[in-house]
């Protein structure tokens, strides 16, 4: 395998074999303090795909911080091929606040591709553009539920594009949602360039979920070892994961406290009791039921709701029996044995 010509960011190249932290410079806070777009360069010795990594595009969906973090600790980096650029905190703005939006309000993730000349937010998705995506042949980007709301561990691409639903399941993540590509994001500029990308989902903002951590660690590895930058490994099991092409959250009929009878990852029957709103002064209450069958992948977890809340949100499934299977493997099969995922 031919050895890597240097690798140049940010006015700065990187050898063969070498790793660094470029910090690329970003808007100044109105104190003078200047922020930067850092970024983790791993170049291996040997040519290969570049892959980006990126997270906190919404400042308080900080898993993917973690995973980031971890994975740049995990001992199979060395033996990468190709390069490898990891950014852990696409809005810093945003990540400094705990807030998923930059300070002018504006979302990020429908700002892009962005322009030199625009608002912040469309000057820092110009600079992710130029200096990330269109060095990359592959990409993955990282989210979290918002509003109180929590992910099961799950990939959203396209499956119409054979490239993104072969990675979507060497990833490996228990669900795949086909979900539509939403204007102004990540996803449909990266994919406008022709670049497969997987969008995967996990957790709820501002906390830690050790389990979309790990998932996220070893969904990335097997990513890596699909598209050749890392070695196959003969530990590496992965199973087929459950594939949905519908998702639709179930609403409350009416204020009060939620009960939930349903976990992430639960399967539900169509009829199936989801849980039950309660008024506060135990007057009143009402039932919630699944109105077809499928996987819980997201919920809300605050109790206190309004009518018309989003109460937990079912993907839909044509195989019940299979689904299940699949759940109960996710969650019997989250162990660090055979991917490195220490802490």
């Amino acid at each position: 395998m031919k050895r890597q010509k240097p690798f140049s960011f940010g006015g700065v190249d990187i050898n063969a074999g070498e790793r660094t932290t470029i910090d690329l410079p970003m808007a100044r806070l109105y104190t003078h303090s200047e922020l930067t777009l850092p970024v983790h360069i791993v170049h291996g010795k040997q040519e290969g795909p570049t892959l980006f990594i990126s997270a906190a595009i919404h400042g308080d969906e900080i898993n993917g911080v973690e995973i980031i973090r971890r994975l740049l600790c995990n001992k199979a980096t060395s033996k990468l091929k190709g390069t490898l650029l990891a950014v852990p905190v696409v809005n810093p703005f945003g990540f400094i606040q705990h807030s998923r939006y930059l300070p002018d309000r504006r979302d990020l993730n429908r700002s892009f591709p962005g322009s030199p000349k625009g608002s912040l937010a469309g000057r820092i998705a110009h600079l992710f553009m130029q200096e990330i995506v269109c060095r990359s042949t592959h990409g993955i980007d990282m989210h979290t539920g918002s509003n109180y709301r929590t992910n099961l561990p799950q990939i959203r691409t396209s499956i119409d594009n054979e490239e993104n639903l072969r990675l979507a399941q060497a990833f490996g993540a228990p669900m795949i949602i086909h979900s539509a590509i939403r204007d102004g994001s990540l996803r449909e500029a990266v994919a406008e360039q022709g670049i497969p990308v997987l969008l995967y989902e996990a957790g709820e903002a501002l906390y830690f979920n050790e389990n979309a951590i790990r998932s996220g660690i070893r969904g990335i590895l097997n990513v890596m070892r699909a598209i050749g930058m890392l070695p196959k490994s003969n530990k590496t099991s992965i199973k087929e994961p459950v594939v949905s092409t519908k998702t639709s959250w179930v609403r409350a009929p009416k204020s009060g406290v939620f009960f939930k009878q349903v976990s992430l990852g639960s399967l539900v029957k169509k009829g199936d009791l989801l849980g039950v709103i309660n008024d506060p002064l135990g007057d009143e209450s009402e039932s919630v039921y699944a109105p077809f069958t499928g996987v819980a992948t997201g919920q809300l977890n605050l109790p206190l709701v309004h009518e018309g809340d989003a109460l937990v949100n079912l993907a839909k499934v044509e195989d019940a029996d299979e689904a299940e299977i699949a759940m109960d493997d996710y969650t019997s099969n989250l162990t660090d044995e055979d991917f490195g995922l220490e802490r």
